[in-house]
């Protein structure tokens, strides 16, 4: 959630990080009578306590005749300090039902509008041409035994699938070689859970507009994981983190679910959108002075990928009605799909400032001693979606597909993925 102090000193930035995102300005208001009412609320409780231990003295001195009139107060007193404390404690929960409504602060330079107010950063490399008509993913990913999309719906339904063969080694080629690159940069690989608790999602800022996205096991009240960032945010949940040394760095491995609530009809060939999907994350614990640094730092390391990979690609810095809510800022890595004649979106990176450590509770000790809100980014490094620019960039007049040079060691040496008889 946003910093309070923010909140009472500047609700004019607050007010206009809204309008940026197109989203509701007078939810500040709301939350200033809110924090407004809370503080009084607990005021008044605080007042009361004080004055309840106060006579709590007076009747420990008092005479044995004079103590049973005191001790009648003194219940009245404690009624009506518990009283306060009920109502403090509404007045707090009724503040956080208004804040956790306001999404993060975007920084400042953030493109304002929605989905297609996007500012281009750069456009990296040549767009793959063919003196052939080129093939799909998913006719390439069927001629090579890599993907099977038929099975995957007898068994599972609509945007399930199987990766075969080749297209199950191709995946794990490109998590590996991923792996290794952020473990050569400082980063803790995890195994994550992909379900986790209602209070790890809800920090993490996915229980809000995007709900609609998350599947949820009712009789166990979890949920399943549509990125392993929702993971990574609650490990250091309620912890003071020692920064001392540089951020804390982790690259979590795990399979991710997604509803696609509301793309009915979008993207429905092939690999490109579906409800399940293997994914390197990068989470990172930084010092927010760090932070903006640290986001450039993950940038570049995604785009390294996509450049080790020979993939065209561009990079976009997000607008900020486009933005999730916890992100402050995001930059999204675009490859060049040949078949349609466009940029999709690869992977992304988002600076998550203070916004999900306010939330988790995870802090760190600066140089003064005292503890404050971490920031948190994260970038994927992976994912089974990059398998869609790679056959179709790397494609051949036969159906062949050439194994980009980076991902050779990790597949035996194999220079060419064959169609299958």
């Amino acid at each position: 959630m946003i910093d309070a102090q923010l909140l009472r000193d500047q609700p004019d930035l607050v007010r206009a990080s809204q309008l940026a995102r197109g989203a509701d300005p007078s939810l500040v208001d709301s939350a200033l009578e809110a924090d407004a009412a809370r503080r009084a609320a607990i005021s008044e409780f605080e007042s009361l306590r004080a004055e309840q231990n106060a006579f709590s003295k007076q009747v420990a001195k008092a005479s044995k005749d004079e103590k049973p009139a005191l001790l009648e107060q003194v219940k009245e007193l404690a009624q009506r300090v518990k009283v306060a404390n009920q109502a403090a404690n509404d007045a707090d929960e009724a503040y956080a039902a208004v804040v956790r409504r306001i999404p993060n602060l975007v920084i400042e330079g953030v493109p304002a509008g929605g989905e297609d107010d996007f500012v281009t950063l750069r456009e990296i490399g040549e767009r793959p041409s063919f003196d052939f008509d080129a093939r799909d993913h998913l006719e390439l990913g069927e001629m090579l035994g890599a993907i099977d999309m038929q099975r995957g719906a007898k068994v599972s339904g609509a945007r399930f699938y199987f990766l075969r063969g080749i297209g199950s080694r191709l995946e794990l080629a490109l998590m590996t070689m991923a792996l290794d690159k952020a473990i050569a940069n400082g980063f803790t690989m995890l195994t994550t859970p992909t379900l986790v608790k209602p209070e790890i999602m809800q920090g993490t800022g996915f229980l809000g507009e995007h709900a609609d996205e998350v599947y949820r096991l009712e009789a166990d009240d979890l949920y399943l994981t549509g990125t392993s960032e929702v993971a990574l945010a609650g490990y250091h949940a309620d912890e003071i983190l020692d920064l001392s040394n540089g951020p804390l760095r982790y690259a979590g491995w795990s399979t991710c679910y997604r509803r696609e609530a509301g793309s009915h009809g979008k993207d429905t060939r092939g690999i490109l959108r579906v409800h399940q999907f293997n994914k390197l994350e990068m989470f990172v614990y930084a010092d927010p002075a760090e932070a903006e640094a640290e986001h450039e730092r993950l940038l570049g390391w995604q785009e390294e990928m996509m450049h080790a990979l020979g993939l065209s690609y561009r990079v976009i810095d997000t607008a900020a009605g486009d933005l999730g809510t916890s992100a402050a800022r995001k930059f999204d890595v675009e490859a060049w799909i040949p078949t349609q004649g466009t940029y999709r979106e690869l992977t992304s990176t988002s600076n998550c400032t203070t916004f999900q450590a306010r939330r988790l509770d995870t802090r760190f000790r600066g140089e003064n001693g005292k503890t404050s809100p971490v920031a948190t980014l994260n970038g994927t490094l992976a994912t089974t979606r990059w398998l869609v620019a790679i056959l179709e960039t790397h494609q051949q007049a036969d159906g062949s597909v050439i194994v980009p040079e980076c991902l050779r060691p990790y597949l035996g040496g194999l220079e060419v993925m064959e169609p299958i008889a």
